[in-house]
């Protein structure tokens, strides 16, 4: 009797366990999930190769309608001459065609200038001041080490309360997915316009980031850097370094 009950324990010991594997590795593909149904319909338009930003949905009429704040553009690196890599370029470039079709009266530029040698922001500045952008509507957030770090500042520093979010589709459910939790509106546009070298990895990655942030997104941890608002209803150069 006592053996059969040990078998028995045992039996349901192995159940348990392999139930609370099978849970485990699935909650990280649940919570990518949520993360993503939670934001496509925030995805409204994107950049197509006729360098034109355009509604996913006809039904939408004008960007104008929306009345963001900005247009945010988050980093994505630079080229070993320190100008934006091409993934970022298109950012950029998507960013620029809607600030120019009137869609949001600013620009925020959020991304890596954690050291000298590196500087994502003045480098997508200066992109924005060769294509005629004029100065005190470029916002720069030299604090943007990460997403996470850029949706949160957006609010917390530049005290947006609508923005239009320019980056490629993939990253677009995170940086959303923040801003929400954050307390915001964003609206996303994406700025994908060619084959990306390297995506199969970016995607991997961006899968364990949905997770990361999510949790992130929950508690809320103050980025390491803060500082002194900047509104963004003021003029850009309050920001610039």
């Amino acid at each position: 009797m006592q053996c059969k009950l040990s078998k028995k324990c045992t039996k349901n010991a192995v159940l348990a366990g392999l139930l609370i594997l099978i849970m485990l590795t699935a909650f990280p593909f649940i919570i990518n999930q949520l993360v993503i149904k939670n934001t496509a319909s925030a995805i409204i338009g994107e950049m197509r190769q006729e360098k034109e930003v355009s509604f996913l949905n006809e039904g939408q009429a004008s960007f104008v309608n929306l009345n963001a704040d900005c247009i945010l553009v988050l980093g994505a690196g630079l080229k070993p001459d320190g100008t934006p890599n091409h993934m970022l370029e298109d950012r950029l470039e998507a960013a620029l065609t809607l600030y120019k079709e009137g869609a949001a009266p600013k620009l925020l530029l959020t991304g890596d200038h954690g050291q000298d040698e590196y500087d994502e922001v003045n480098a997508m500045k200066n992109y924005m001041l060769d294509h005629e952008v004029p100065e005190e509507d470029i916002f720069l957030d030299h604090a943007g080490f990460s997403t996470y770090d850029s949706m949160y500042r957006a609010k917390a520093i530049f005290e947006v309360n609508t923005v239009l979010v320019v980056t490629q589709k993939y990253h677009q459910y995170r940086a959303l997915y923040i801003a929400e939790e954050m307390g915001y509106k964003a609206y996303g546009i994406c700025s994908d316009q060619r084959t990306y070298a390297g995506q199969q990895a970016r995607d991997i990655r961006e899968f364990l980031a949905r997770n990361k942030d999510f949790f992130k997104a929950l508690w809320k941890p103050q980025p390491a850097y803060l500082g002194d608002a900047i509104p963004i209803s003021g003029s850009g150069l309050e920001s610039w370094d």
